[in-house]
């Protein structure tokens, strides 16, 4: 069962519609819409390179129990080493602003994103609201205070 929420969204270049696509799934089980670079020239990336590109749209999730991800397309991670210069992108749901995208060649050659390639792909998800509660000490589990790696290697 997959739910459906109403993102509202900008249009900020007008090559949507004309000649690219908006975000959309690619399948019925897709979790993430495809991120399209929206330049107006072929951008290359040097390894170790990271630039910010404009996605070319806004968006408002609006609703606070939702945020949305900005998350690398895995193909092109794989193949070129492009991800994201901060990993995962965050907005939140009061975020009105341009959606940028940070692009990262973690690779070893030189990548080069022309206009309208998609580069980065946006998923909803819930938020779940912490609220702290100080304690003295925690109800014992099966890993305890076990750090990182403490589980081992296999």
């Amino acid at each position: 069962m997959s739910l459906v929420h109403e993102l509202e969204v900008r249009v900020l270049d007008p090559r949507f519609g004309a000649e690219w696509p908006l975000p959309g799934y690619a399948t019925a089980a897709s979790a993430g819409m495809d991120l399209r670079a929206a330049i107006a020239d072929d951008l290359v990336l040097q390894p170790g390179d990271a630039e910010l590109v404009p996605s070319g749209l806004s968006i408002h999730v609006a609703d606070p129990g939702l945020c949305a991800l900005v998350l690398p397309r895995s193909g092109l991670g794989h193949r070129h080493g492009i991800v994201l210069g901060n990993g995962t992108g965050l907005i939140d749901a009061d975020y009105q602003g341009p959606l940028l995208i940070s692009v990262w060649n973690r690779g070893r050659e030189a990548f080069t994103i022309h206009p309208g390639d998609r580069i980065a792909q946006l998923v909803l998800a819930p938020i779940v609201r912490a609220e702290l509660k100080v304690v003295e000490s925690f109800a014992g589990s099966a890993r305890g205070e076990g750090g990182f790696g403490h589980t081992g290697v296999r």
